[in-house]
């Protein structure tokens, strides 16, 4: 129910020791309601000046309004999850299918996530358009990303994860290729413990770097990170950081190796004898839960 249930908790806390005024004189508005974008709406329902009041009174009928307000906006949306459905079963009770797509830079990993979207029906999420696009979009952030990636570094776990999500979660689908992702441990961790999934497998593509030194710089994208000093940082990131997060699936016996220096139909193949039995499985899984 993301924040409401426990501001939903936090309100009957606040009625129960609603009797003292200092109680209230010491909760700050962001403390109430926690979250910008709801915090003035509730303020100017409840009434900006009552909720501040160092009056008991007052503060009781705040906070008894709060709850209510509180109890009934998640009343309201425990309701509209259960309405929200796909092919008759609720998008709540599907698992979410995640595939992490892994190798270096100019590996063909986008190529080929755009031909497993088409026959497969996945959403393909890049974490590196991701991160591209908050950097368009001008925002702080974005250019906190953009000085990172001009450096060779890695951004923040928790900065790619929060986008990651967030494009999850406003897909409407269940099956996705997270592409370039995770680039490190604390990617790996901070992911598994901010959205509670674990990918069912890991598709490496496994590309020489001199092939892929070629590749980034023939394709002439226009991005920042396509020149040669900055292409080769990317690397040495990879081998330090991403190679471990390949290693530590294998050890799960979740990798599965494509070797990424065919045309592309060749590689495709491969990846078709990988997707097939899975993507038939995932189907049966579905028609039973309909059933």
């Amino acid at each position: 129910m993301g924040i409401w249930r426990p501001l939903k908790r936090l309100s009957v806390i606040l009625l129960r020791q609603s009797s003292s005024s200092d109680t209230v004189k010491s909760i700050s508005s962001t403390t109430l309601f926690g979250h910008q974008a709801n915090k003035e709406t509730l303020i100017d329902t409840l009434g900006r000046n009552a909720l501040f009041s160092q009056n008991s009174n007052s503060a009781k009928q705040v906070l008894l309004g709060t709850y209510n307000v509180l109890n009934f906006m998640t009343t309201t949306l425990a309701e509209a999850r259960l309405e929200k459905t796909e092919n008759g079963v609720s998008c709540e009770e599907k698992k979410l299918n995640v595939v992490f797509v892994l190798g270096g830079p100019g590996s063909g990993k986008g190529t080929q996530c755009t031909k497993i979207v088409e026959k497969y029906g996945f959403t393909h999420l890049s974490a590196g358009d991701l991160l591209r696009a908050e950097i368009n979009s001008s925002s702080e952030n974005g250019t906190m990303i953009q000085n990172v990636i001009k450096e060779g570094k890695i951004v923040p776990s928790e900065v790619t994860v929060n986008l990651v999500e967030r494009a999850m979660r406003e897909s409407g689908n269940h099956k996705f290729l997270i592409d370039g992702f995770p680039r490190n441990e604390e990617n790996r961790t901070v992911f598994e413990q901010v959205t509670g999934i674990e990918p069912e497998f890991i598709l490496f593509f496994d590309c020489p770097m001199k092939e892929m030194e070629c590749r980034v710089l023939n394709r002439n994208q226009g991005r920042v990170d396509d020149n040669i000093e900055t292409i080769r940082k990317r690397f040495k990131v990879f081998v330090e950081s991403t190679l471990p997060v390949v290693d530590y699936y294998d050890s799960k016996v979740k990798v599965h190796k494509i070797d990424a220096t065919g045309t592309k139909e060749d590689i495709f193949k491969e990846i078709k004898v990988l997707f097939e039995p899975y993507v038939q499985e995932k189907k049966k899984e579905n028609d039973v839960r309909i059933d």
